[in-house]
């Protein structure tokens, strides 16, 4: 069959035949990177990868993005069961919105294991207006006074917070955690028993920080896994785009790029 009989058949211009596609100069050095950014954070989706390559310097729209995702077969690897809904009929997620930075602090916590069996919690404390990891403090045990000696680092390094949000877990409810608390001028906003959906903040940034860190690692020793929870805490912080946040992580760090091509960081 001709050529031209072809083209006319599958309804194509002969010229697709001839012509040679280009792609743009920097296609090889994009998809180089967004490989790069699949293999090392597994669970992050094109919008997420997007998001870095963006704050790395990069100016990639998701039509582009889509198009190389799908011409190198990536995908998100195991499917995660849906959650339930974090939110009350009437459209409300928590009765005390934050408003600002340092506004609202919440604290929750998660207990792992390392590799030889043995349980350890992270308290973890973040701010509920900026979405920033303010700590994750690691140990065998925490209690009530492994709560205060925390605030108090917290409070020494920004000042209180108006108001700290927990559930009513007896860590946080200890007559000497509210005392001190009040006593530095915060207040205490537990949350209605059997209700997590009210510390929904915390909740979501637990389910991130087991999705993405806890799952896919095995400490050996309780020193690496505090080593490597706090990488991930200042990756959270300053590299990590949220999509709360347009996409943009909750505390950036700024750079001057040393040559023209966009880099990561």
């Amino acid at each position: 069959m001709s050529e031209r009989r072809a083209c006319r058949t599958l309804g194509q211009h002969r010229s697709t035949q001839r012509k040679v596609q280009q792609g743009r100069a920097d296609e090889e050095r994009l998809t180089d990177d967004i490989i790069e950014l699949v293999n090392k954070y597994g669970r992050y989706g094109y919008r997420m990868v997007t998001g870095l390559l963006n704050n790395a310097g990069w100016h990639v729209n998701h039509k582009r993005m889509e198009r190389i995702w799908r011409r190198e077969g990536l995908k998100v690897q195991h499917k995660q069961k849906k959650k339930g809904r974090l939110w009350l009929n009437d459209g409300s997620c928590v009765r005390l919105r934050p408003e600002r930075p340092n506004h609202v602090w919440s604290y929750d916590f998660v207990q792992d294991r390392t590799a030889d069996g043995r349980a350890y919690r992270t308290l973890n404390v973040i701010d509920e207006y900026t979405r920033e990891a303010l700590m994750i403090r690691v140990n065998r045990q925490l209690n009530s006074t492994d709560v205060l000696d925390a605030l108090t680092d917290l409070f020494i390094l920004r000042g209180p917070p108006e108001y700290i949000r927990s559930d009513n877990g007896p860590e946080f409810i200890a007559q000497k955690v509210r005392d001190w608390i009040a006593a530095v001028g915060a207040k205490t906003a537990c949350i209605e028993p059997g209700s997590p959906w009210e510390n929904g903040y915390c909740e979501s940034f637990n389910a991130r920080f087991r999705d993405e860190l806890l799952n896919g690692e095995i400490f050996y020793s309780l020193k690496e896994a505090k080593t490597l929870i706090e990488q991930w805490r200042i990756h959270y912080n300053i590299v990590r785009p949220h999509s709360a946040l347009g996409y943009r992580p909750p505390a950036p760090e700024s750079f001057i790029p040393m040559d023209h091509r966009p880099t990561m960081h």
